[in-house]
């Protein structure tokens, strides 16, 4: 039996939601990682001062993939089938953004994180009491998603012209990645 969420049509089964939550989570992060590598490849020449940050974010990103990698081991469920998508598409957008420089870079994880936090607490509401390896997992990972958003906002304190022109194109990515995920 299926029933309507506000995220669209999903498993009744709450373990079987878990898995396919914690597949989708696990391509997010195979494309934050993506993100993050292609900006650093410019930013080291666009933003040399925010190298250092870059290379600790992609750290968290490839933590939280192994989190969400070893739960999905433990109930031997593949990854998702948009795992290299959001790879390839994470990579040119990094590469994209970090062209432009320290604040299309800061604008991008700004606006992806703040679509990822709103979906990982929705998740963690929809899993709690039903899948709790799913919702220890998600919890793992989002104080330092919200580390990345907060300090991400913080470089964008002068030009308004990134958040503008990026927030838009960017959120509505990743929720359209999100929704493929949770599809395939």
């Amino acid at each position: 039996m299926r029933e309507r969420r506000e995220s669209g049509i999903v498993p009744a089964d709450h373990t079987d939601l878990g898995s396919r939550i914690l597949k989708v989570n696990h391509a997010g992060e195979n494309g934050a990682i993506h993100i993050y590598a292609g900006q650093l490849v410019m930013a080291r020449l666009t933003a040399p001062s925010m190298v250092a940050e870059l290379r600790e974010f992609k750290a968290h990103e490839e933590k939280h993939r192994a989190i969400f990698r070893e739960e999905l081991d433990r109930r031997g469920k593949p990854r998702c089938k948009s795992y290299w998508l959001c790879a390839a598409g994470g990579y040119v957008l990094g590469l994209v953004t970090g062209l432009f420089g320290r604040s299309a870079i800061a604008a991008t994880t700004v606006a992806v994180e703040h679509v990822v936090l709103r979906h990982l607490e929705h998740q963690l509401e929809l899993l709690a009491g039903q899948d709790e390896p799913a919702v220890r997992a998600i919890r793992k990972i989002v104080a330092e998603e919200q580390q990345h958003h907060d300090h991400s906002a913080s470089h964008l304190t002068g030009s308004p012209l990134w958040p503008k022109l990026l927030t838009p194109v960017v959120a509505a990515s990743t929720e359209s990645v999100i929704w493929l995920g949770m599809h395939l």
